[in-house]
């Protein structure tokens, strides 16, 4: 087990909405706040989706990302922000032909999906390493395409989070690293809990976990009920935690999650009377090598 156990918060997501939790936030206001509020409850890092004010939809807008990232900067200068470049790889077959994009289909160019990270240059960018079924849609994420988006956060001074959903996606990680696209040691996160991807068991997160290189940092979740129970397991296992409303909007069964803060003090109570530390946020600077 890890001596001081990294929490992040994921406080919106891109699949959430106000009728899965009607407090989630979606302004760049309500973002950075939730934000804050996690940072206050204990979490050492926060991961960053936007959304577009009007609709709640997700959005990829620098503007969004921008005002974010200035909101949390203007009161909290430690926190460790992780933003996404999630966005931007899903590929909806129209029923016509499949072979014409369909109407949910917001695949764009690697170059655009990082585009806020070589403006804002924050301290983390997810990048995710699926290529996978998500409901009706598919998630693309070529190796040349991972390529140029890595090439772009390295250049940026942004650490790459290899998100991976199953173990192919962990041996595409290990391609990357030996050709030197990525850089050791790597971040990764384990996602468990998405449909099609690794199932939320303690067999598949160990075995996840022993497929990466020896100097990782690893954090892992789980999706839906099984948040909390993943969380925990992957701190037995050696890694970091994760919780928020991207992944999970109760505290309890069938009780609503009064908002992030309050699953960022359930994760760190559970991992305080495991005998865990909690780490603040220049000790997860130093555990992930980023800079002070």
């Amino acid at each position: 087990m890890q001596p001081k156990v990294i929490i992040t918060c994921a406080v919106t997501g891109n699949l959430t909405t106000r009728e899965n939790h009607p407090d989630l936030p979606v302004t760049p206001e309500e973002i950075a706040n939730a934000c804050l509020e996690a940072a206050d409850a204990g979490a050492a890092i926060a991961h960053i989706h936007v959304r577009d004010p009007e609709t709640a939809k997700p959005s990829m807008e620098l503007k969004h990302y921008r005002e974010v990232v200035e909101r949390i900067r203007a009161r909290n200068t430690a926190l460790i922000l992780n933003v996404t470049t999630g966005p931007g790889g899903r590929y909806h077959p129209s029923d016509e032909n499949p072979a014409v994009a369909g109407p949910r289909t917001t695949l764009m160019r690697p170059e655009k999906r990082v585009e806020h990270i070589t403006a804002l240059k924050p301290d983390i960018a997810t990048l995710d390493l699926n290529t996978m079924t998500f409901g009706n849609e598919v998630v693309i994420n070529t190796p040349g395409n991972v390529k140029i988006m890595a090439d772009l956060i390295n250049e940026a001074g942004s650490k790459p989070e290899l998100e991976v959903f199953d173990t192919g996606h962990i041996v595409l990680a290990q391609d990357l690293l030996k050709a030197g696209v990525l850089k050791s040691p790597a971040m990764f996160t384990i996602v468990t809990g998405v449909k099609y991807g690794f199932p939320a068991t303690t067999d598949v997160m160990a075995t996840a976990a022993r497929m990466f290189p020896g100097d990782a940092v690893w954090t892992g979740f789980g999706v839906g009920r099984m948040s909390f129970p993943m969380a925990m397991q992957a701190y037995l296992l050696g890694g970091h935690v994760r919780v928020g409303l991207e992944d999970n909007s109760y505290i309890a069964k069938g009780v609503l999650a009064k908002g992030n803060g309050e699953l960022v003090e359930r994760a760190r109570d559970l991992i305080e009377k495991l005998g865990g530390q909690i780490a603040g946020p220049s000790e997860a600077r130093e555990i992930l090598g980023l800079a002070a």
